[in-house]
C-alpha cells in the first residue's frame, strides 16, 4: 500500500489534487495565495505578528518543495508514530447499524494515542528547519499537548504547553504524560479556563518570544498559513484511508463521519475526498446539553461568520457580537469556532455538520466498547454515534468510514462521573 504523500512539479502543498480523480468532478485549490477559503481564513492579526506568519509560510513552502523533509517526516510516521493505521471493518458495530458497513480509520492507535502526532511531527521538523529552539501550544483534551510534548522530547526543543484550568481537571493524566515527558504545563485561569482561553495565551507567548519560538497549533484554526500548515500534515489520513478502500473495495465509500471541534482530524480524512463528490462528507459537532440549552459548542450548527484567533470562519456569539462560552463533555470539541475550511465546505454545501449531544456521546462510547472492544475518545464517540444513526436510513451495501480520531484512556475519569451521576 503507498500511503506516502509524493510531490510532483504539478503539485503543490495545501492542494487537493490526486492522479486518480475523474475529468469532470469539482476542483478546489485551497487556500488562495491570501489564506482564503471563499470568504474565510485570512489574517487578522496585529502588524508585528505579520513578519513571523511570513516567515512561517516561505519556510512551509521551502519544505513542501524538498524531498528531504517530506522523506523524514514519512519515516518518523511510520517508523515512530505507528503508520499507516487500518481501515478495520467493524462488524459488531455494523450489526447494531442494521447492517451497514461501518468501517473504522483507527488514528486510535498511534503513538500517543490520536490523531494530533501527524500534525505535531510535521511542524516539529518545521521548526528545527527554521532553527526554532523552543515550542508553545495551547491543548484542550489534552492529546495534542501530549504530542507536542513528545515531539520535543524527540527533536530536543524545550516546550511550554498552555490548558485552561478546567481541562487540566478533566484532563489529569494527559497533564502528567506531558510533564514525564519535559513538558512546562502552564494552567490558564482567564476566560472560561479552556481551549479557547489556552490558545489565546500560547499566542502571546508565541508573540512576545518569537524569534527563537515556534507556535505549534494543533488544528486548521489561527492565521494564514496554520490552517493550510496542518490540513497538509493531517491529510495523510484521507489518503490512506482512499488508498485502502480501493484495495479492499475496489471503490471509494459513501460517507466519511468525522467529530469536529476546530477542525483538524475531519479535515485530515475530508481532503482527499472533496473532489469526489459521491462521498458525501459529515461533520459532527458538540451539542453539549442541547441546541437550545446555551451550553453546546455547535459552531456550524448555530454561529455566525465573525474573526478569533487571527482567522475568519463561524462562531458562536452573544447578542453583542463576544465570543459565547462554549461547552461540551469532550474537551476537544469544546471550542467557539471553528476551522475556516469547514466554513467554506459548510457555505458551498460540501459537506454537511451535525450535533450530538453530550448523551447522545456517551451512548456511542458505550457502543463501540461493547461491540468491538475498543474504547474511543469522548471527541470520536460523537461520530460514531452519529453515524450508526445515520446508518438506520442507508441501504446495507452502503460503505461508510468514521475517523476515530483518538482512544478513551483520557476520557475514562469523565465517564466515570457521567455515568455514575446518571444511575
Amino acid at each position: 500500500m503507498n500511503w506516502q504523500r509524493r510531490l510532483d512539479s504539478s503539485e503543490q502543498c495545501g492542494s487537493t489534487s490526486d492522479s486518480r480523480v475523474k475529468k469532470g468532478v469539482r476542483k478546489l485549490k485551497l487556500p488562495d495565495e491570501k489564506g482564503y477559503f471563499g470568504s474565510y481564513g485570512g489574517r487578522f492579526v496585529p502588524e508585528t505578528v505579520m513578519i513571523a506568519l511570513d516567515e512561517l509560510e516561505k519556510a512551509f513552502a521551502a519544505a513542501c518543495a524538498d524531498a528531504g523533509f517530506w522523506s523524514e517526516f514519512e519515516l518518523l510516521c511510520h517508523d515512530y508514530a505507528g503508520r499507516p493505521t487500518p481501515l478495520y471493518h467493524a462488524r459488531g458495530l455494523s450489526a447494531r447499524a442494521h447492517g451497514v458497513n461501518l468501517l473504522l480509520k483507527r488514528e486510535d492507535l498511534l503513538h500517543t494515542g490520536a490523531h494530533k502526532i501527524n500534525n505535531a511531527l510535521g511542524q516539529g521538523l518545521l521548526a528545527k528547519r527554521m532553527g526554532k529552539e523552543r515550542i508553545v501550544a495551547e491543548t484542550g483534551a489534552g492529546q495534542h499537548g501530549v504530542a507536542v510534548a513528545t515531539v520535543c522530547a524527540l527533536l530536543k526543543a524545550k516546550c511550554t504547553i498552555y490548558m485552561g484550568e478546567e481541562d487540566v481537571q478533566r484532563q489529569s493524566s494527559n497533564v502528567f504524560r506531558m510533564k514525564l515527558l519535559g513538558a512546562e504545563v502552564c494552567p490558564v485561569s482567564t476566560g472560561s479556563r479552556t481551549l479557547k482561553d489556552a490558545v489565546n495565551e500560547s499566542i502571546r507567548d508565541w508573540v512576545t518570544n518569537v524569534r527563537h519560538t515556534h507556535l505549534l497549533l494543533g488544528s486548521v484554526v489561527g492565521p494564514h498559513p496554520y490552517p493550510k500548515i496542518v490540513a497538509e500534515f493531517q491529510s495523510v489520513i484521507g489518503r490512506e484511508t482512499k488508498d485502502e478502500m480501493l484495495a479492499r473495495y475496489r471503490r471509494l465509500p459513501d460517507y466519511i463521519v468525522a467529530c469536529v471541534g476546530g477542525g483538524s482530524n475531519a479535515i485530515g480524512i475530508f481532503r482527499p475526498f472533496v473532489e469526489h463528490e459521491s462521498v458525501r462528507l459529515i461533520g459532527v459537532e458538540a451539542a453539549g446539553k442541547g441546541l437550545d440549552s446555551g451550553s453546546h459548542a455547535a459552531s456550524l450548527v448555530r454561529g455566525k461568520a465573525g474573526v478569533l484567533h487571527g482567522t475568519k470562519s463561524y462562531l458562536l456569539q452573544d447578542g453583542n457580537g463576544q465570543i459565547a462560552s462554549t461547552f461540551s463533555i469532550a474537551p476537544g470539541l469544546d471550542y467557539p469556532g471553528v476551522g475556516p475550511e469547514h466554513a467554506y465546505y459548510k457555505d458551498i454545501g460540501r459537506a454537511t455538520y451535525v450535533a450530538v449531544t453530550d448523551d447522545q456521546a456517551l451512548e456511542g462510547f458505550k457502543l463501540l466498547c461493547e461491540a468491538e472492544g475498543i474504547i474511543p475518545a469522548l471527541e470520536s464517540a460523537h461520530a460514531v454515534y452519529y453515524a450508526v444513526r445515520m446508518a438506520e436510513e442507508l441501504s446495507p451495501e452502503s460503505l461508510v468510514v468514521i475517523n476515530l480520531s483518538g482512544r478513551g484512556d483520557k476520557d475514562l475519569g469523565i465517564v466515570s462521573k457521567e455515568i455514575e451521576a446518571r444511575q
